[in-house]
């Protein structure tokens, strides 16, 4: 793994301050992905499943 400038880091910072919404939706939607590949039961997913379900009527 290749280490980060200091100029990188500072650019990636000013990019998080500035997308705030945008950084939470991506780290959200990471966790969700990473639940559902390493950790969910068949129970959890059948809860998934209606969830989304719903979530696409409204949307």
């Amino acid at each position: 793994m290749t280490k980060l400038t200091e100029a990188h880091i500072r650019a990636n910072k000013k990019w998080d301050e500035k997308n705030k919404d945008r950084k939470k939706y991506l780290v959200y939607r990471s966790q969700a992905k990473s639940f559902i590949r390493r950790f969910a039961t068949s129970e959890d997913l059948d809860e998934l499943e209606k969830i989304i379900a719903e979530k696409r009527k409204k949307i």
